[in-house]
C-alpha cells in the first residue's frame, strides 16, 4: 500500500507565492516519476510539472519560469514551488508518483485570490 499525502494549500494573493510538498510512504522500493498535476471543477487533469529519479523535469507552457518543481529522493518527497501566482492558477493540485503503479493523493486546494 501507497499513500501519498499533499500539504502548503491554500488562498494566496496575485503575484504571491506557495510551495506545495507531498510524502509518499508504505510499500515502496524506488519511485521513477513523480510529479503534480491540477483540475478545476468541470474540465480535465492537466499536467503541471514531473521530475524523474535523476531530476529531469517537465512543465507545461504556462507555468515555466514561474514554478519550480524538485524532490527529495531520501525522504520520497517531492515539491513545487509556486512563484508569481495567477487567477488562473487557481485549482486543485494533485500529486502523482509511479512506482509499480500510478499513485495520486488527495489534492490541495490552491486558491488565487485578491
Amino acid at each position: 500500500q501507497v499513500q501519498l499525502v499533499e500539504s502548503g494549500g491554500g488562498l494566496v494573493q496575485p503575484g504571491g507565492s506557495l510551495r506545495l510538498s507531498c510524502a509518499a510512504s508504505g510499500s515502496i522500493f524506488s519511485i521513477s516519476a513523480m510529479g503534480w498535476y491540477r483540475q478545476v471543477p468541470g474540465k480535465q487533469r492537466d499536467l503541471v510539472a514531473t521530475i524523474t529519479s535523476v531530476g529531469s523535469t517537465n512543465y507545461a507552457d504556462s507555468v515555466k519560469g514561474r514554478f519550480t518543481i524538485s524532490r527529495d529522493n531520501a525522504k520520497n518527497t517531492v515539491y513545487l514551488q509556486m512563484n508569481s501566482l495567477k487567477p488562473e492558477d487557481t485549482a486543485v493540485y494533485y500529486c502523482t508518483a509511479s512506482i509499480t503503479a500510478s499513485y495520486w493523493g488527495q489534492g490541495t486546494q490552491v486558491t488565487v485570490s485578491s
